[in-house]
C-alpha cells in the first residue's frame, strides 16, 4: 500500500498515533500552538486528523493534495462543508461513541443546576456554612418534573432514558419529525412524546437544547423563544453555544422568568473573562466537557483513526459525514 502524508493537527493518544505511523508518513503539528509547522505541512498533506480548529477555504487552498479530513468530534461546524463537497474532499466524524458520556454530562449539569450543587459546595469551601441551611439555600426537585428536549437524536434519546426511566420524568421532545420509538428507542415508548415547540416550552420544567449548529439553528434560542418557557424553568445547553442568544438568556435570568441555566457550551470558547455568564449567580457554567472522559476521548480518537485509514485506503469508512446537502 502506498504511504501517504498525514497531518495530525491536534494531539491524539499515542497508541492511535502509532496506528497512523505504521501505515503512513505522519507530521504532528498542533494548529493552535505551532501554526508555522502546521502551515508548512499543508501542501503535501493527503489526510488531516484533529479537532477544535477551523478548516476553511483559505486552509484548503494551501492543501491541494488533500483527500480526507477525519475530525475527532461529532460536530462539524469547524469545517467549510460546501468547500469540501466542491473539492471532493471526504469528511469523517465520530458519532455514536460519545452519546452516553455526553448524556451523563448534560444530566449532571441539570441536577447540579436545580440542586445548586456548585454554589453550595463553594459556600462550604469558602467557610460560609455557619449554620443549618434554610430555604434561602434550598434547591428544587428533579424527579417527576417535565423535561423538554430540543433535538432528539442519539444523545437526546440517551438523556430521555435517564430522565424517564431513572427519575420518573415525563419527556417532551421537539424535532423536525417524530422519531419511530418502536424501532429507534423502544425503551422510551410511552415515556417520550413529540410535541409542538410552543407546548413543549410552556409545559417543561427543564428545557435541554441538544441542537446542532446550522443556519436554521444559529441564534434560534432567542428572546421570543425564552419568553415562551414556563416561568421558573431551567435552561440547559449541551449542544452548540451559538444556537443561543446569550444576551437574551441573561435578560431572562435577570428578570426572574428563568430560574437558572446550566451551560456546557458558549458562543465564544473559551468563555471570555468579561462575559457576564461566567459569574452570574443563576448560571452553572462548564468548560465544554460533554465528552471529556479518558475512555470516551480515546474511543473518539480510535474511530477517527479508523475513518482516516479507511478513507486513504479506499475502503468503506465507518463514519463518513454526508456532504451532499452542504
Amino acid at each position: 500500500m502506498t504511504r501517504k502524508n498525514i497531518l495530525v493537527f491536534r494531539e491524539i493518544p499515542a497508541d492511535q498515533l502509532s496506528r497512523l505511523q505504521a501505515e503512513h508518513s505522519v507530521t504532528v503539528a498542533d494548529a493552535k500552538t505551532d501554526r508555522a509547522a502546521f502551515d508548512a505541512a499543508l501542501p503535501t498533506a493527503q489526510g488531516l486528523i484533529g479537532s477544535s480548529f477551523t478548516i476553511d477555504a483559505a486552509v484548503l487552498d494551501r492543501a491541494p493534495k488533500l483527500e480526507a479530513i477525519s475530525s475527532v468530534s461529532v460536530g462539524v461546524d469547524n469545517y467549510a462543508l460546501g468547500e469540501l463537497h466542491r473539492r471532493g474532499i471526504m469528511l469523517c466524524h465520530t458519532p455514536g461513541v460519545l452519546d452516553e458520556t455526553v448524556a451523563d454530562t448534560v444530566f449532571a449539569l441539570l441536577m447540579a443546576t436545580s440542586r445548586r450543587v456548585v454554589e453550595l459546595a463553594n459556600m462550604v469551601r469558602e467557610g460560609r456554612w455557619a449554620k443549618n441551611i434554610d430555604d434561602e439555600h434550598f434547591g428544587f426537585d428533579v424527579h417527576g418534573k417535565t423535561l423538554g428536549l430540543l433535538g432528539f437524536g442519539r444523545i437526546g434519546q440517551a438523556i430521555a432514558r435517564r430522565a424517564a426511566l431513572g427519575f420518573g420524568m415525563p419527556v417532551l421532545y421537539h424535532s423536525r419529525r417524530p422519531v419511530d420509538l418502536a424501532s429507534q428507542a423502544p425503551q422510551l415508548q410511552g415515556h417520550a412524546l413529540h410535541t409542538p415547540l410552543p407546548n413543549l416550552l410552556s409545559q417543561s420544567d427543564f428545557v435541554v437544547a441538544m441542537l446542532p449548529l446550522s443556519d436554521s439553528t444559529r441564534g434560534m434560542i432567542n428572546a421570543q423563544l425564552l419568553s415562551q418557557m414556563k416561568p421558573g424553568a431551567v435552561f440547559i445547553n449541551g449542544g452548540r453555544g451559538a444556537t443561543v442568544d446569550e444576551a437574551a438568556l441573561l435578560a431572562a435570568l435577570d428578570s426572574g422568568h428563568l430560574r437558572a441555566a446550566g451551560l456546557d457550551v458558549f458562543a465564544k470558547e473559551p468563555l471570555p473573562l468579561d462575559s457576564p455568564l461566567r459569574t452570574h449567580p443563576r448560571v452553572t457554567p462548564l468548560p465544554h466537557i460533554g465528552s471529556a472522559t479518558h475512555e470516551t476521548r480515546h474511543d473518539m480518537a480510535r474511530l477517527a483513526v479508523d475513518n482516516l485509514l479507511a478513507a486513504l485506503a479506499g475502503r468503506p469508512v465507518p463514519a463518513q459525514y454526508d456532504l451532499s446537502a452542504a
